[in-house]
């Protein structure tokens, strides 16, 4: 790799610094944890970690590196209308972050059932899983983008609370083709198309008859899932947040 020269050093083929080159190729850090990459770099990156999804879709590091690999449409698309919706707005501006340590879970178990704080922590309880393990985003280029993308994930469990799917393969395919719908991110749509290869005859069924239909339904009634400041919604009733963004109830 090309030798890394310090900001003060000029360079000797046209007296240009290094900051100042690397500023103009537009590959330098823009948030923490960002990874500069090149067109060629973000298509083999894609490549690869597609390949790898497909074998094992709960490598959740590769469906996050082809997510951002494979963005560059539809993530300008998700914040333009996040930045036209007052709420999608106001998150963008303060960019909340739903983590365990951001979160009040004792307060969130003590809501009444069939809220959206409690069924939120029933699902993440009964199915073993934490906020904490959404992978923060490397290789988008844009820091609002890069929020885009980890709001995306850290409201992925939500979506399953508010779909009623667990996290096994069948409720993965269903709520990619619900998220494929909304966001057009090309790592849905790949989830919700090859994700079903794995299923039995009889869920294929249920799939194809019942379930993708009313994921493509849902997902073309419901207004943008990011627009939504959950962080201030936890006392809602699932059925009544699912009715104001257009979900329709579950099969």
């Amino acid at each position: 790799g090309r030798a890394c020269l310090s900001h003060s050093e000029p360079r000797a083929r046209d007296g240009r610094s290094g900051e100042e080159e690397e500023e103009e190729e537009g590959r330098y850090q823009l948030y923490p944890g960002h990874i500069p990459t090149s067109p060629l770099q973000k298509a083999l990156l894609a490549a690869g970690s597609a390949f790898m999804a497909l074998c094992d879709p709960y490598r959740h590091d590769m469906v996050a590196v082809l997510g951002e690999t494979t963005g560059c449409l539809a993530l300008p698309n998700l914040r333009d209308k996040m930045k036209h919706h007052p709420e999608g707005y106001r998150i963008l501006q303060e960019r909340p972050r739903i983590r365990l340590s951001t979160l009040d879970m004792a307060r969130l178990r003590g809501l009444p059932d069939g809220s959206l704080g409690r069924e939120y922590v029933r699902f993440l309880e009964n199915n073993k899983v934490s906020p904490d393990t959404r992978m923060p985003p490397k290789f988008v280029d844009d820091a609002e983008l890069a929020y885009v993308i980890q709001r995306y994930r850290e409201v992925h469990d939500l979506m399953h609370t508010l779909l009623g799917m667990p996290t096994n393969m069948l409720g993965e395919v269903v709520v990619k083709w619900f998220e494929a719908i909304q966001t057009g991110l090309p790592m849905c749509v790949l989830g919700a198309a090859f994700g079903p290869v794995r299923l039995s005859a009889r869920k294929l069924q249920v799939l194809a008859t019942e379930l993708v239909p009313w994921a493509i339904r849902s997902g073309r009634n419901a207004s943008c899932i990011l627009n939504v400041y959950y962080e201030q919604r936890w006392e809602q009733p699932v059925e009544s947040l699912r009715e104001e963004i257009g979900i329709f109830p579950p099969p």
